[in-house]
Parts: structure tokens; sequence; C-alpha cells
């Protein structure tokens, strides 16, 4: 009897030990489970942070990138404006200073300035019976991407020639000479064209090629007359004009711009004198004298390029964030046509702004350099006396 109590006692004893422990484990599974899940609840947290951190990231990202290009942007502009006030600081130099180089009688330069002036008085005498200008723009060919965004291209506008000529830049020293258009078009870059070193760096985009001789300005506003068969240079002459300014903003780098039409070569530049208004010249191709000189009402402002037809001065204008060209200012050497009389004449929409424009008087065709497209323009005629 005492051994049956003995072991129901035992028996009793060994469940309430087996219950404790299993309460024991049950509260260690429960403490284990909170504490997964206070993890999964930390782990969440942390994820989404960590993926508002990196949006927040990426976003500030975004914001330098725009910041470096803004600031990238700005630095060009202020170093284009330190090479701008650089060149104006040489060319005051130049001016002010001694110039060894050339030895010129004062008496002789006030003899020349005061012929000039005296041949600005009298009427100006037409070499030719051109009565055309311009009535629309009919049409444009974009022939080639060539180069940078500044330069000048062209034919000799004499004719008798299908040679092309590509300047490249605003100061540089190379020619290069295409035999004919169609080898210009077809020429991967300048691979087929020919190179010939210039005795001289070229300031600006002004240059043209007549008579198988480019004329071209280089430092100290000097025009120089090469000679491309021979390799040497004809004449050269200092333009006789004081306190230069470039007569278009924006073109700055050209301080003067050669055009040559059915009358001959001309010379548009712009003096502080004239109220930062654009005047022009008429230059003796053989000898480079300037036979005749007038200032007209076409503000430097906005300008990006112009050319002769006829004796008739045609601005183009465009707005400092390039948009649609236009001729807006109109002068003519007779008197025949005012600005007031021609409606705006626009160009067909491009990719930038115009650099040059060279007008080929026996093609009657513009060739110009467009943000590094070399483009021909057609153009519409008429009367200068039509209505």
């Amino acid at each position: 009897m005492r051994a049956l109590v003995l072991l129901v006692t035992l028996a009793c004893f060994a469940g309430a030990q087996h219950q404790a422990l299993i309460d024991y484990l049950e509260r260690r599974l429960l403490a284990i489970e909170d504490r997964i899940s206070l993890w999964h609840e930390q782990s969440n947290r942390y994820a989404s942070e960590l993926r508002e951190l990196k949006q927040q990231m990426v976003a500030q990202l975004e914001n330098l990138d725009k910041e470096k290009e803004a600031l990238r942007a700005n630095l060009d502009g202020v170093g284009a404006r330190v090479d701008r006030v650089e060149r104006e600081m040489d060319y005051m130099e130049t001016q002010n200073g001694a110039q060894p180089c050339v030895d010129v009688d004062d008496k002789l330069v006030e003899q020349q300035v005061t012929l000039v002036k005296e041949k600005n008085k009298a009427k100006y005498a037409k070499l030719s019976d051109c009565s055309e200008m311009i009535s629309s723009i009919k049409a444009m060919k974009i022939l080639k991407k060539l180069g940078g965004p500044k330069g000048m291209w062209t034919k000799d506008v004499a004719g008798g020639s299908g040679k092309v000529y590509v300047l490249n830049g605003t100061d540089e020293g190379v020619l290069y000479e295409f035999s004919s258009l169609q080898e210009f078009t077809s020429s991967p870059g300048v691979s087929l064209a020919k190179t010939l070193n210039l005795p001289s760096v070229w300031q600006g985009t002004g240059h043209l090629v007549y008579g198988h001789h480019l004329y071209y300005v280089k430092e100290q506003l000097t025009v120089l007359k090469y000679d491309l068969r021979n390799a040497s240079v004809a004449d050269t002459a200092v333009f006789l004009a004081e306190e230069h300014v470039p007569m278009y903003s924006l073109t700055p780098e050209t301080l003067i711009d050669l055009a040559m039409d059915e009358e001959g070569l001309w010379a548009i530049y712009a003096t502080r004198q004239n109220d930062r208004r654009i005047s022009m010249a008429k230059m003796d191709a053989g000898t480079l004298d300037i036979e005749q000189m007038w200032d007209t009402a076409c503000p430097t402002e906005n300008a990006e390029a112009a050319f002769v037809i006829c004796g008739t001065l045609y601005v183009v204008y465009n707005s400092p964030q390039p948009g649609r060209s236009r001729v807006q200012c109109v002068f003519d050497v007779n008197g025949m046509v005012s600005s007031d009389e021609v409606p705006l004449i626009y160009f067909p929409k491009r990719y930038g702004a115009h650099s040059s424009l060279k007008y080929n008087p026996h093609e009657q065709l513009l060739y110009a350099w467009d943000d590094g497209y070399q483009i021909v323009y057609r153009m519409v005629m008429k009367q200068k006396l039509e209505v």
C-alpha cells in the first residue's frame, strides 16, 4: 500500500515538473516571438528610412549635376568675356603704344584721312548697272557639317573656279582648299582638302576669296591680300578708322567684315564715334586703298552678320538665344533703298546663328556658316525702284 502511495506521489511530482517546464518553454517562445516581431518592425523601418535617404541622395545628386552644368556654362561665358577683354586690351595697347613694325609719317596719315573725308562728301559713282535688291529668301540647302560653331566658307567670287575654301574658327592660320563643291561635300571632314598655312593668324570671320587671292584681317586691323597661286603676300594695308568696336554683337570676334558684290570690294566695320552703329567703306581690290566711307543707321546690338548686294548693305539680326535670323536694317550707298521701304526678310529656321554670310555675285547665292553647318541660300531679287 505504501509503495502505491509513493508511486502516485512521484507521478504527481513528475507531472508538476513537466507542466512547469512546458510553461517555461511557452514563455520563452513568446519572448522570442516578440523579439522577432520587434526585429521585423525595426528592419522595415530601417529599410523605409534607407529608401528615403536614397531618394534624397538621388535628388541632391541631380541638383548637383544641374548646378555643375550651370557653373560650367557660367565659366565658359566668363572665359569668353575674359578672352574678349584681353583682345580689346591688346588692341588698345597697339593703338596707344608705339608700333615699331609700321613706320608711318603722321602728316601722311592726316593727309590720307583728309582725302577719305573729301571723298565721303562726293556722291558715289556706280561701277556697274546693277540695280537689284532682295525680295525674299527662296530656299536653303545644308551641304555639310564641318568645324566649330564659327567660321567662313566660300568660292572665288570672281568666278571661273569651282574651288571651295574653308576657314574654320576665328583665330586660326590654316586654309583648306577643295577642288570642287562635290569634293567638299563628299570629303570626310577635311581629309580631301589641300592645306595652306597662311603667313599670319586671321581675326574674326570677315574673309573672302577674289581673283585667286584671299583677303583677310589679321591683328592690328591689317587687311592682308594673299596670292593663293604662289603662296605669297601680295599686299597689306592698315585700315584707317579709329576706336574700332565689334559691328556684330553676336559675332564680336569680327572687327572688319570684307564683302564683294557687283560693285567691288567693301569693308563693314563700326567705331565708337558712330555711336555703335555700323559703317561701311568702298575699297580698291587691287591696292586696298579706301575710296569712300559711309556711316549707317544700322545698330550693332543683336547683329550677327551682314552682306552687300549691288551697293546695298543688308544687316542680319538675331537674339542672344538663337532664334530666327532676319534682315532688319538696309543701307544703300546711292540712297535708292531705305530700311523703311524694305519689309523684314526672314531666313528659314536653322540650328543657331550665322557667324558669316558671303554673297557670290556670279551665282547670286549666299554662303553661310551656321553653328558648324555650311549652308547655301537662294534669293528672290527685284528692282530697287520696284514698289
